[in-house]
């Protein structure tokens, strides 16, 4: 693999740095509506962006929760957004848009109406719940009832999409912070579902309306760059439009086993985006790196199609299917996908444009897989030159695991 291996003074901090994480994002404005534990830092966006003032039409083509778009569009840089999920299409496009003054002073004005209402217990009690698996482990029943009510009441709302919008995302703040789930680990855990002895309903109806003053502060601030969000397999990169891009920032997931959809299941759930579990792991095995419910048993039976054909990916899937075919066959597909990925991406590019990719390596049982270093060797067969892998924090898991930038150029 003939690539440069670089570790810049700046990036060759090896501590855990939380202003690299998704942490970052939950101080700045509009990145902090809804938290997503494997997001990436805004902060690294920002430093790439200053680095290369030349960069005027962005893609990301995994783009999560938005935070790309959101960074570039504040800069004034034009961007388009691609994800296989449609909450994060929702998710992206909402925090990436331009709101009027009558917008955010609808917002407020309905969400004061709702907060009395349920109260006051006006309209009823609310019955819809999303069939979520075990939901109460998730919130007691008096938190779920209340969760129900405040819901019912959004989508009651007459208003416009925008004012209902950021109403939805101040609920979906309310639902996390009001449920049993800790995601600052791997595996996800419950709190005890205990019943209060108290009345929760005014706390939690005080915490939907800072969550709605806080959102609509941070959409009040208006961005320049347009951005534009589609849904799209990064294999096959079919963007709608025909704009060609000098600059490529991205973070893929991780080849480690954390689905996107182990944190997303509350909001899509109650947002109509999931019904049933099996939908969840039917988007999962669309994803690159998916792994939950039938897509893990799927990965027994999947068979390579040896789309990238590297000595060193050989060497570490043996290694790892002398304990496991099941993981084995998922490092295997999570390189195939991804070295389709890269053979779409040259077309989209204009001679000279930039990649940055943000990834972390992985390690199953004994076996260290330098996810970094496949990255590059792909970017180099497809034709990509200029390579450099750069360090950039250590992970908050095994002592082996660390992020790094890897960056090219057509």
């Amino acid at each position: 693999m003939e690539y440069l291996r670089v570790y810049s003074r700046q990036m060759t901090v090896v501590k855990q740095r939380a202003e690299l994480t998704f942490k970052e994002n939950i101080k700045k404005g509009r990145h902090g509506w809804v938290r997503l534990t494997p997001a990436y830092s805004v902060k690294l966006v920002y430093e790439i962006l200053e680095s290369n003032h030349n960069c005027r039409n962005v893609l990301d083509p995994f783009s999560g929760t938005g935070t790309t778009g959101l960074a570039c569009a504040e800069l004034g840089t034009n961007a388009t957004l691609l994800d296989i999920n449609p909450f994060l299409i929702w998710l992206a496009e909402v925090k990436t848009a331009r709101y009027s003054y009558v917008d955010l002073l609808q917002t407020t004005r309905h969400a004061n109406v709702i907060a009395e209402a349920v109260k006051t217990k006006k309209g009823g009690s609310a019955s819809w719940t999303p069939p979520i698996h075990k939901i109460h482990r998730w919130w007691s029943s008096k938190r779920l009832a209340t969760l129900a009510e405040i819901y019912q009441h959004i989508c009651g709302v007459e208003t416009t999409e925008p004012v209902r919008n950021l109403l939805l995302i101040a609920f979906c703040r309310l639902l996390i912070d009001w449920s049993n789930a800790a995601f600052n680990h791997q595996s996800m855990s419950f709190k005890n579902s205990e019943e209060s002895l108290f009345d929760e309903t005014k706390m939690m109806v005080s915490a939907f309306l800072a969550n709605v003053a806080r959102i609509v502060r941070a959409a009040s601030k208006q961005i320049c760059g347009k951005v534009s969000v589609y849904e799209s397999d990064s294999r096959t990169l079919n963007v709608p439009d025909s704009a060609e891009y000098d600059c490529v920032i991205t973070s893929p997931p991780y080849s480690n086993r954390m689905s996107y959809i182990r944190e997303l299941r509350p909001y899509m759930y109650w947002l109509g985006y999931l019904s049933e579990s099996r939908e969840a792991g039917e988007l999962d095995w669309k994803a690159i790196g998916g792994t939950w419910g039938i897509a893990t048993s799927r990965l027994s039976s999947w068979r390579s199609r040896d789309e990238f054909q590297s000595s060193s990916l050989d060497q570490v899937v043996r290694s790892v299917a002398t304990r496991s075919h099941v993981l084995a066959n998922y490092i295997r597909k999570y390189m195939d996908d991804m070295y389709l990925h890269f053979s779409n991406l040259g077309p989209l590019l204009v001679d000279g444009g930039r990649l940055f990719y943000i990834v972390g390596n992985s390690k199953f049982y004994d076996t260290l897989v330098p996810v970094e270093e496949f990255y590059a060797e792909m970017m180099q067969k497809v034709g990509f030159v200029d390579i450099s892998v750069q360090k950039i924090r250590k992970r908050n898991s095994k002592k082996e695991l660390y992020e790094y930038l890897v960056s090219a150029r057509k």
